[in-house]
C-alpha cells in the first residue's frame, strides 16, 4: 500500500508540475507584455523541469498531510483543501518564479548589452504575486480531480 501511495505521489507530482508549468508560463509570459511563442516554450520547458525535480525531491503530499494532521484538519473539507493548496503553492511557485525570472532577466540583459532598463526585484515580486494567485486556484481546483483520477487508475492496477 505504501509503495502504491508513493507511485500515486510521483504521478501527481508530474501531472501537477506540467499543469502548473504550462499555466504559469502562459500567464507570466502574457503578463510580461512581450509574449512570443519561443519565450513561452522556453519558460514552459524550464518550469516543467524544475517542477518535476521539486516533485521528486520534496515530499509535498507528506508535508501537507503532516501539517493537516498537526492542525487536526479533516481531509476533503474546504479549509483543509485551502491549506493543502497553499502549502503546495508556496513550495513550488517562488522557486519556479525565481529561476524563470533570473533566466529571462539574464537573456534580456545579454540581448540588450546590459542596457535594458529592468530591475530584477520588481520583476520577481510581480511574478511571485501573479504566480501565487494563479497557482493557488489551479491547485485548489485541479488537485482533487487529478488525485481522484490517479486513485481510480492505480486501484485497477492492484
Amino acid at each position: 500500500m505504501e509503495e502504491q501511495m508513493k507511485k500515486i505521489g510521483r504521478q501527481m507530482g508530474i501531472i501537477m508540475g506540467i499543469l502548473m508549468s504550462f499555466s504559469l508560463s502562459l500567464v507570466e509570459t502574457l503578463a510580461s507584455g512581450k509574449f512570443t511563442i519561443p519565450s513561452f516554450l522556453i519558460a514552459f520547458v524550464l518550469s516543467a523541469v524544475i517542477s518535476v525535480i521539486i516533485g521528486f525531491v520534496v515530499p509535498v503530499g507528506k508535508i501537507t498531510a503532516d501539517v493537516c494532521r498537526k492542525f487536526r484538519l479533516e481531509r476533503g473539507k474546504i479549509g483543509t483543501r485551502v491549506v493543502e493548496s497553499l502549502i503546495s503553492d508556496l513550495i513550488y511557485t517562488p522557486i519556479i518564479t525565481l529561476v524563470m525570472t533570473a533566466f529571462f532577466y539574464k537573456m534580456v540583459m545579454i540581448q540588450s548589452g546590459g542596457m535594458a532598463q529592468l530591475s530584477f526585484i520588481p520583476m520577481f515580486i510581480k511574478g511571485v504575486i501573479i504566480g501565487v494567485v494563479v497557482a493557488f486556484f489551479l491547485i485548489f481546483i485541479f488537485q482533487p480531480m487529478i488525485l481522484g483520477y490517479l486513485m481510480k487508475k492505480n486501484a485497477k492496477e492492484i
